[in-house]
């Protein structure tokens, strides 16, 4: 029991890690053209945030495979949920939607949640 715990919370926090390194990368990558200019600092804050990203990613990896999660589907839409979480929260765009875009949102995410229980992955 002790052990799944375990098990659990790891695939949790580097899922968590995972998505907010990769929505940083997202982020400043919007930002590296301006003027049709490279903006260097924009540029190394999206490889930073991409590295940790996968870095975390292929970790989380061995965890959910000691669970039994062995798709990429499932691997790859727990990180897309705390992806796209992290991009709508740290943007900040995420506050200023409308209460029913909220909502929505929050329902793709149980959406996720409910494809991943109901495919038994």
């Amino acid at each position: 029991m002790l052990e799944q715990t375990g098990i659990l919370l790891s695939i949790v926090g580097l899922t968590v890690l995972s998505g907010l390194g990769d929505s940083q990368g997202f982020l400043h990558a919007a930002r590296i053209w301006r003027d049709d200019q490279l903006v260097s600092l924009e540029l190394a804050k999206s490889a930073a945030g991409f590295g940790v990203g996968i870095v975390m990613y292929r970790i989380s990896i061995r965890f959910l495979q000691q669970s039994g999660v062995l798709s990429a589907e499932t691997q790859s839409l727990l990180w897309f949920g705390v992806t796209t979480a992290g991009i709508a929260v740290f943007s900040g765009t995420y506050f200023r939607w409308a209460t029913v875009d909220q909502s929505v949102a929050v329902l793709v995410l149980a959406g996720i949640g409910w494809l991943l229980f109901r495919t038994g992955s």
